[in-house]
């Protein structure tokens, strides 16, 4: 009965794990995520109304994997199975997470493929087929008539060095994506391709000059609209240069690599010359770029005033950013006279449900269920907390990692020093006494008093900001009696001040009565003094000290019992003395004035 029970709960939990996961995280970003108003424009000559503006939905970095993302054989299982849930997600977002938005216009900021320069042309279109099915392109519904814009990304056609060697990648992209260098108009913003991956090649190469000649003469009629830059490698920024509070991933500084012949290999960003004469022959009021998977806001200063770049982040899950994004943008309809960014475009990031994380929650529950169901049936309810505690304390250990944070949290140093012990009382229960592992020295005795004082060993009270425990230990050695342990754990529920310390000290004295009788067994006089420190009410410090004559036989000498509160495990009752019991009676009612 109690396993079926188990069953329907584990069952209710998969089913709302299953639809949060696969169905409610992707509606999430459609319904919180609304398109940006733009700023009343008080030079206008038409006023701002509802709806006047065009709606932009921003998308960049699918890069959808191949053979040459995870160095895995083509047509693989390993590379199947990566390829269908990278596509699933990426085809998810879009379908249900930024079409509900109703853009007007969809707009592509590169990289669509992963080796797109270096695959072979059945590797390319088997990609591209792929790349249409995510992103609704074979679709023929509502959203068909969605008009779509794309720039070339680095992983399409390679930077200036591919370009120059393999002409024919160039051809297969400019066949299916279009041009690489235009402008379009949305609303009253014109809007400015550029294939960034030639800008910095060689000068005299046919590829980077004729990309230059495009940016020339759209700049002859610069004031004629305001105007939006489109690239796909951002524009320079000095390094170390903060990138906002939405950026995840550590930043990213300059580096470029060119060939023997001066071409381009690699860059993370435009040279600052080229950034430069891009915006002032330009002169946007915005720029977006992709390529760094990462979000980064940065505020570039010109001659004209500042400009603003938004980076925008992958919408991959499998592109090295743990929360992949996509950019909500509006254009205004109305003629606007002001050439500022706030009244004429307005965009707003989105962020994407984090498939790294609902994976590993999955893992983690179906480790759980297994559990449950295998240890269930002998264990019963306790194996619920039990297991529950473990999984909590797997995924703190995981966000608290250098895969989700960067850097780990520092551990407790109070709970590195703590140990449990199991000790059984006089009843024969066992408890779970709390202890700190630091070191304390015994108070040693010399050879000649050996035989007549004992060792005190101080173990130091744990602090905790909710509960403390004092743990005190006894060892005294004398020739004919030997107490190994004692101790008293005191809960914090009972201590009135959160810095309470004790002390003992022990000592013990030969009887002075002399030997006793042949038939009588052999006693000693011992004598403990316990001193207790703590802090009343007002904040002083009081001390107290009693001391406790203890008559033990020395063959009944066994360890004092343990006052404590729960009992949870039964274990034959030790044998100890009538003066240890009176000695733990006396010593409770000594530290009644501290325990109140």
């Amino acid at each position: 009965m109690q396993l079926g029970k188990l069953t329907v709960v584990l069952c209710c939990v998969w089913v709302v794990t299953i639809f949060y996961g696969e169905m409610f995280a992707f509606w999430v970003p459609s319904s919180s995520c609304s398109w940006p108003q733009l700023l009343p424009a008080t030079t206008s000559k038409v006023t701002h109304d509802v709806g006047d503006h065009v709606k932009v939905a921003v998308i960049t970095d699918p890069q959808l994997m191949d053979h040459t993302s995870l160095a895995l054989a083509p047509k693989s299982l390993a590379l199947e199975i990566a390829q269908f849930y990278t596509d699933l997600y990426m085809r998810r977002s879009f379908l249900t997470s930024i079409l509900p938005s109703k853009p007007d216009i969809i707009l592509f900021l590169g990289d669509y493929f992963d080796g797109g320069p270096h695959l072979s042309d059945e590797e390319w279109q088997n990609s591209l087929s792929r790349f249409r099915h995510i992103f609704g392109l074979n679709h023929r519904g509502r959203f068909s008539d969605i008009p779509k814009y794309y720039i070339s990304g680095n992983h399409d056609t390679g930077y200036s060095a591919t370009l120059s060697r393999n002409p024919k990648v160039l051809d297969r992209y400019e066949k299916e994506f279009g041009s690489r260098n235009y402008h379009f108009t949305v609303g009253e913003v014109e809007f400015i391709a550029v294939d960034s991956q030639t800008l910095d090649g060689r000068k005299e190469g046919n590829l980077t000059s004729t990309t230059w000649d495009f940016v020339k003469n759209v700049s002859s009629d610069v004031a004629a609209k305001t105007r939006v830059l489109l690239t796909h490698i951002p524009l320079y920024r000095p390094d170390w240069t903060p990138c906002g509070s939405r950026r995840s991933s550590p930043i990213i500084n300059q580096r470029v690599s060119h060939a023997s012949d001066q071409e381009v290999t690699y860059q993370n960003y435009l040279t600052e010359e080229t950034s430069r004469l891009l915006l002032d022959l330009i002169n946007p009021v915005l720029v977006l770029s992709g390529h760094d998977h990462d979000q980064c806001t940065v505020t570039h200063q010109t001659r004209r005033g500042h400009i603003k770049e938004h980076t925008l982040g992958t919408i991959s899950w499998q592109q090295g950013n743990l929360y992949p994004s996509f950019m909500l943008l509006s254009a205004t309809k109305n003629l606007i006279l002001s050439n500022t960014s706030e009244n004429v475009v307005s965009t707003r990031l989105c962020f994407l449900p984090m498939q790294t994380h609902i994976y590993i929650w999955y893992a983690s529950l179906f480790i759980l269920t297994v559990l449950a169901l295998l240890l269930w049936p002998t264990h019963g309810l306790s194996v619920g907390g039990r297991y529950i505690g473990w999984l909590g304390s797997m995924w703190k250990a995981f966000i608290s990692s250098d895969l989700f944070r960067g850097a780990g949290k520092e551990k407790d140093e109070e709970d590195e020093n703590c140990e449990y012990e199991m000790v059984w009382d006089a009843e024969g229960s066992m408890h779970l006494v709390k202890k700190v592992l630091i070191k304390s020295n015994a108070v040693s005795s010399t050879d000649s008093e050996s035989m007549a004082r004992g060792n005190a060993v101080l173990r130091p009270v744990a602090k905790k900001n909710i509960s403390q425990e004092a743990s005190v230990s006894l060892e005294m050695n004398n020739a004919d009696t030997h107490m190994e342990e004692g101790g008293m754990s005191v809960s914090q529920a009972l201590l009135n001040s959160a810095n309470n310390d004790s002390r003992m000290s022990s000592y013990s004295k030969p009887n002075p009565t002399g030997n006793n009788s042949a038939t009588n067994r052999e006693r000693k006089r011992t004598t403990a003094r316990i001193t207790f420190g703590g802090k009343t009410p007002s904040g002083k410090r009081q001390l107290a000290e009693r001391d406790f004559p203890l008559d033990m036989n020395a063959s009944e000498a066994m360890p004092m019992p343990l006052q404590t509160h729960s009992a949870t495990l039964k274990q034959p009752s030790p044998t100890y003395s009538p003066a240890s019991r009176v000695f733990t009676e006396e010593w409770t009612h000594s530290l009644q004035p501290f325990l109140k």
